[in-house]
Formats: C-alpha cells, sequence, structure tokens
C-alpha cells in the first residue's frame, strides 16, 4: 500500500474538514440571504440571490436545486465537474450533490440579483408518482439529476417559469412548478456533469446483469475484471459482449472502467493531499502516462491543474450563515 502524502491533514483537523462540502439545512436558511421562510412554504422553495453571498460556498443538502444563472461569469463545480458559466446557465442538481458557483467578473459594488434556485424535496414526488400517473414522466429526469444536469436553451423560458413559481402559493404554486418540470422533462438539449448514465436496455433481466456490472466496477475500480473476464461469466463471447455493453451505457467497457475510475480520482484529488502518482495507483492505472493521458481526454486538463481548480470551489474560506 502506498503511503500517505506527508502533508495530508489527520482527519478531522481544519484543512481536512475543509474539503468537505457543508451539509445546508432549514436551520441556517435565513430569510434575509433570500430564502423564503420555512413556515410559508410547502415542498418547493424559491430562492434568489446576488454575489458576493454567504450562500456561494462549496455544500450539498438533500433537496433538488435547480440553479438559473442572470448576471456574471466564472466556474461552476458540481460534484467532481468543473466548468465555465454565463448568465443563461441552468443546471439542476440532485440530492447531496455538491455544488458552487464562483463569478470572477464581479464589479466593486458586487450584485443584487445573481441566482435564481428553486429547491424541492424527492418524496413527496415519488409518493405522488405512485398514485398519480402523470407526475411519473418527470422521475427519468430526477434520476439523472443525480449526476447534474445542464440544460441548453431554455434561459428565457425558465426565468419565466421561475417568476410564476416565486409569485404563487398553494395550487398555483405546484401547476407552475409542475409546468417547469414538464419543459424539463421534454428538453432534449442537455448534458450530464459527472459520471455516465445508463442509457436502457431491452429487458428486466438484461437490466439486472448490466447493473451487477456497473455497481461492481464503481465499487471498485481499481479491481475491475477485463471485458473477456466479464463476457465469460455472462456465458458471451467478448464481442458479443461489447455489443451489448455499449448499447446498455453508450460507452465500451474499457472506456466506462476508465470514466469510472477517472472519476473516483477526481473525488481524492478534491478531498486528499496524497501525490497524483499513488491516487493513479489507487484508482486501478498501472501505468502514470496513461493516467494523465485519459485524464486529460475526459477533463481536458491534468489532474494537478485540476486539483488547483478545485481547490478554488470554496471561493475562499468557507462563510458561515446566520
Amino acid at each position: 500500500m502506498a503511503a500517505p502524502h506527508p502533508s495530508t491533514a489527520p482527519l478531522g483537523s481544519p484543512a481536512s474538514r475543509r474539503r468537505a462540502p457543508e451539509l445546508e439545512a432549514d436551520y441556517n436558511r435565513n430569510p434575509s440571504l433570500g430564502y423564503e421562510p420555512t413556515d410559508e412554504v410547502g415542498f418547493i422553495r424559491c430562492l434568489g440571490h446576488g454575489y458576493p453571498t454567504p450562500l456561494a460556498r462549496w455544500h450539498c443538502h438533500d433537496e433538488y436545486e435547480l440553479h438559473l444563472i442572470t448576471a456574471t461569469s466564472g466556474k461552476v463545480f458540481v460534484g467532481d465537474w468543473i466548468g465555465p458559466f454565463e448568465p443563461g446557465q441552468l443546471i439542476l442538481c440532485g440530492p447531496r450533490l455538491p455544488h458552487n458557483w464562483i463569478s470572477l467578473d464581479v464589479p466593486e459594488e458586487g450584485v443584487d440579483k445573481r441566482d435564481l434556485v428553486i429547491q424541492f424535496r424527492h418524496e413527496p414526488l415519488e409518493q405522488a408518482c405512485q398514485s398519480i400517473p402523470e407526475l411519473a414522466e418527470m422521475l427519468p429526469l430526477l434520476e439523472r439529476a443525480r449526476h447534474g444536469i445542464e440544460f441548453f436553451g431554455l434561459s428565457a423560458q425558465a426565468e419565466a417559469h421561475w417568476h410564476a413559481v416565486k409569485t404563487s402559493r398553494g395550487l398555483k404554486r405546484l401547476a407552475a412548478f409542475c409546468e417547469f418540470m414538464t419543459d424539463l422533462a421534454r428538453c432534449t438539449d442537455y448534458r450530464l456533469l459527472s459520471n455516465v448514465q445508463m442509457r436502457g436496455v431491452e429487458n428486466d433481466a438484461e437490466l439486472d446483469q448490466i447493473n451487477t456490472i456497473v455497481n461492481r466496477i464503481t465499487e471498485n475500480p481499481s479491481h475491475s475484471q477485463t471485458a473477456a473476464e466479464v463476457a465469460a461469466e455472462l456465458a458471451m463471447s467478448e464481442s458479443r459482449f461489447s455489443r451489448f455493453f455499449r448499447r446498455a451505457t453508450g460507452n465500451t467497457y474499457t472506456d466506462f472502467v476508465n470514466r469510472v475510475r477517472i472519476n473516483r480520482a477526481c473525488q481524492l484529488l478534491m478531498s486528499s493531499d496524497r501525490y497524483v502518482t499513488n491516487i493513479c495507483y489507487d484508482v486501478g492505472f498501472n501505468n502514470v502516462a496513461n493516467f494523465n493521458r485519459r485524464f486529460l481526454e475526459l477533463k481536458g486538463m491534468t489532474p494537478s491543474e485540476f486539483r488547483k481548480q478545485a481547490d478554488s470551489r470554496f471561493g475562499g474560506a468557507p462563510a458561515q450563515v446566520a
């Protein structure tokens, strides 16, 4: 086993805690920061705020969060994904998916409105879908949101939808929310921001087979079987298994394993100070040059550059919410 980086902070130290996203809950959702009071809303909550703000921090929460940027540009961090943002960006983050938007072109006086946000919980929707079949149309959308979704071409509609939800209450708010979700569920111009997404298989037996393979890879990417070994286990030829796996996931088996390993490397780069070389071997690569090449292909930067940029996801020391 590789020795830990000598500068790795002990578990529980301030540096170690700083790398973890802050968990946001109702007790620190102060209306003075832009939140609707908890006792005035149901499961749909609207939020609007400017920048800088204590709300702009590396954090997560139990709710889905739909984020529309209306001013400034900079870097956005969603899970292990890093990318640019500008006015009009629309992203849906799933529960407990860490995120932060850091503006890099803020005027000295700041901006009054940068983010239009809607938060909502999963359980009421899941329960409602069991008795109201029409609502089930949004379930695939919610599944995709676990990875973070960026939508394209919806910014004007999204802003109108947000204001419709914000200015309504009761059944009208629910109706406005459902209309918004309908547009998102039917949008075909989007991208997932982290990991890979299953594309579907032909029957339940195949779904079980794919889920078993995918779970095995994601749980232990450093000890993934070869395609030939998995094919033999399924009593398939390697070429048949390759077609089967690609049809289900949209990736070759090797590409899928590499993506999972790189995503695991991203987590280690963000949450520890281990040497890049050690992380390379920890996630299952046996060649540093190959690791660096695959990382660059998938993330558009080297592991060292990723770590440097990821450290800026905090936007300085995390602010405490009053």
